[in-house]
């Protein structure tokens, strides 16, 4: 299990990024079925699937929210004011659609209140899109994207200042992390998860 440097320090967060190894599952957490889009929902709930989405909010102490990677990139948000905490699920379609950033509006959060964590996903090195998706994404070409970056670059526009960016590749680490661009149907996912106790 790893965790962020920056959430870390946060009271009351407890947070993790599975790896291919941890044996955490979503039995005890709100999860989502997720769908590649910029939906956000909230968790009423303390277990089980909430509804199709991409992001999930939590709003009361003790409930944990969490979404499921295997190259896309997960988010992890906590607003240290209201104590309001957010899972993201954010590939290259939700990305485009600016799904940290509808989670964030959908929290209720100032910006400046907001810590974010984005864990392990493909990173530049051996991510490589078409030109259709690098428009979508605000390339001009076709070749390799950053999607952390990306997620970096529109938080930090929407006035976020605390972000930590672990910078681990999944498909680079095969040993550490499930990939579906190096494993296709073969490929497990890892869990991330984010609660105020």
């Amino acid at each position: 299990m790893l965790t962020s440097k920056l959430l870390a320090q946060l009271p009351g967060i407890e947070h993790g990024f599975c790896t291919r190894h941890s044996g955490l599952t979503q039995d005890a957490m709100a999860s989502l079925k997720q769908i590649h889009s910029g939906l956000v929902l909230v968790a009423e709930r303390e277990r089980g699937c909430i509804g199709e989405g991409d992001a999930l909010i939590a709003t009361v102490p003790g409930v944990a929210v969490s979404i499921r990677t295997a190259d896309c990139l997960p988010i992890l948000l906590a607003d240290v004011r209201t104590g309001r905490v957010a899972a993201v699920h954010a590939g290259w379609r939700g990305t485009a659609a600016g799904v940290v950033l509808n989670a964030i509006e959908r929290m209720g959060s100032r910006p400046a209140d907001i810590y974010a964590a984005i864990g392990p996903g493909i990173g530049m090195c051996c991510y490589e899109v078409g030109l259709e998706v690098a428009q979508q994404l605000g390339e001009d070409r076709a070749g390799k994207v950053d999607l952390a970056e990306i997620n970096r670059t529109q938080l930090e526009s929407a006035g976020v200042q605390h972000i930590d960016v672990l910078g681990l590749c999944t498909f680079c680490s095969a040993d550490q992390f499930w990939s579906y661009r190096r494993e296709g149907e073969q490929a497990g996912r890892m869990i991330s998860y984010i609660r105020v106790q």
